[in-house]
């Protein structure tokens, strides 16, 4: 008894490393998981999945950065093929690609020995949807994204197959049905081809399952189903979703922004602004996580909720503090601020500060769908009924 205790311990020392480092990841503080993940891995260099955590968590820390890890990323008017490219060191790159690399090679010397290893299968089919992940957003390749997608898919179909009680493995097919149906035509044909056929409903039909019965992949997947909710415009749908993750990892202040769209989506602005106010409220008081809130992401949110819900004048204030420091937004926000101002002085009809504002919009992100929107009102002034 003893002797099971002593050799017990570590994978119990293991377990609660692992643990406080996904709270950490969940909660947006990637350094300190990186932290958690790499002592991990150092007591067991053999482990596929703990390279994959890491190299997961190098990606991840690079789109919070950046400003892609919103929701942005599957919903409003940012298509899937105009996110712009991540620029990591080459020494995190490096290591990311490592990591994954050395995830593979492990997973297939042990599928050498049996093909039928459902966690080597899972972990294989993970490290090949995190390059994937890493030639979309980071690179832009779509071939190359294409083939790592369908391996990771191959993988994953293969564990189904084995074991339909694994829903975890049904994660990424859910993910692929979906984003390849949200697809233009050109790209589900390349999709097809692969052998994803690209059904959205079906996709969210699986990510639903996973978000209610899966074990491992059960948080990752709540939090994709609120972006698509949100993309498909079903916000009301994520409320509830959004609330027990925000009671889960109080200090992911994204959650608290995304709470406050869905109701601004929903037609609830009273909730919106209540949502953004608790907020507020927080980062005024210091709240764990939220000393890592840029107040310019505050002023957008409420002036922006403002704007829709036609309280003008405040929300050309909230902007306007917004758009004092935009190096504090990531691209999208800090366009759309411009955007909005512009819209504001064209509804009180107050036109050259109007142009003005959409000539900064454009020059602050180019390629930005806020700019576009913007080119146009250059021509003629913004109007809602």
């Amino acid at each position: 008894m003893l002797l099971w205790v002593v050799v017990a311990a570590p994978a119990h020392a293991q377990e609660s490393i692992v643990a406080r480092a996904f709270d950490h990841f969940y909660n947006l503080e990637y350094d300190q998981a990186l932290e958690d993940f790499q002592q991990a891995l150092a007591r067991n260099r053999e482990s596929p999945d703990f390279h994959n955590h890491v190299a997961q968590t190098l990606l991840f820390r690079e789109m919070f950065r950046d400003g892609a890890l919103e929701s942005e990323l599957v919903s409003g008017n940012n298509s899937f093929l105009r996110r712009p490219k991540l620029n990591p060191t080459p020494e995190v790159e490096g290591e990311f690609l490592n990591r994954v690399g050395a995830a593979i090679r492990i997973c297939e010397a042990r599928l050498k020995n049996d093909a039928n290893d459902t966690s080597a299968l899972y972990a294989l089919g993970i490290a090949y949807g995190l390059r994937a992940n890493y030639y979309w957003v980071v690179k832009k390749a779509w071939h190359n994204a294409l083939s790592d997608a369908t391996a990771a898919r191959k993988q994953h179909n293969r564990i189904t197959e084995l074991d339909p009680a694994f829903v975890d493995a049904s994660l990424v097919q859910g993910l692929h049905d979906y984003i390849v149906g949200s697809l233009p035509l050109g790209y589900r044909v390349l999709g097809f081809l692969a052998g994803i056929r690209g059904v959205k409903e079906k996709g969210i039909q699986t990510i639903q399952q996973v978000a209610k019965s899966g074990e491992r992949n059960q948080v990752d997947a709540q939090i994709f189903l609120c972006a698509l909710y949100r993309r498909e415009n079903q916000p009301l749908q994520a409320v509830p979703l959004i609330a027990d993750l925000i009671r889960r990892f109080p200090r992911n202040y994204l959650l608290r922004l995304e709470l406050s769209q869905m109701y601004s989506l929903a037609g609830d602005g009273k909730h919106a602004i209540e949502a953004v106010d608790e907020l507020a409220s927080k980062k005024a008081g210091h709240a764990a996580g939220t000393d890592r809130l840029a107040w310019e992401k505050i002023y957008f949110q409420k002036g922006t909720i403002q704007f829709w819900y036609r309280d003008l004048e405040h929300a050309l204030e909230n902007l306007k503090k917004a758009a004092a420091s935009p190096e504090e937004l990531d691209l999208n926000s800090g366009a759309q601020t411009y955007l909005r101002m512009g819209q504001i002085y064209d509804m009180t009809q107050r036109r050259s500060e109007a142009v003005e504002a959409y000539k900064k919009c454009i020059a602050y992100a180019p390629e930005a769908d806020a700019a576009r929107e913007s080119r146009r009102y250059l021509a003629a002034p913004y109007r809602r009924l």
